[in-house]
């Protein structure tokens, strides 16, 4: 199932934001933070030069958000050494995507930026 039209915009314009805030001008062409939407999940990219070869990009997953469309939640979700996903435990399920975009900010424990 794919993300309601009103949601999907919502989600590019917050994700929009605070991508373009998150890395500061003077690095940009080296570093970008992006998202991608697929189905009802949508998930935040690192992107930057490969350090062995600067003209291929490597591509880091930092976290997931999972959109439910029964009571219309988001979940996040975070990423182990496999790149398998896992619900992160600390935050709870909301209807306001950026208490999750807090959680990720707030992080200790460098799980989503390690």
């Amino acid at each position: 199932m794919t993300l309601p039209a009103l949601t999907r915009k919502l989600i590019e314009k917050k994700l929009g934001a605070y991508c373009e805030g998150k890395i500061p001008p003077h690095v940009r062409h080296e570093i970008r933070l992006l998202f991608k939407i697929r189905g009802n999940s949508v998930t935040l990219i690192e992107e930057r030069p490969y350090f062995r070869d600067h003209s291929k990009l490597t591509h880091n997953v930092v976290a997931q958000f999972r959109f439910n469309p029964d009571d219309q939640q988001w979940t996040l979700y975070c990423a182990d050494r496999n790149s398998r996903w896992h619900r992160y435990s600390r935050s709870v399920p909301t209807k306001n995507i950026n208490t999750l975009i807090h959680w990720i900010e707030a992080d200790q424990t460098g799980i989503f930026w390690g």
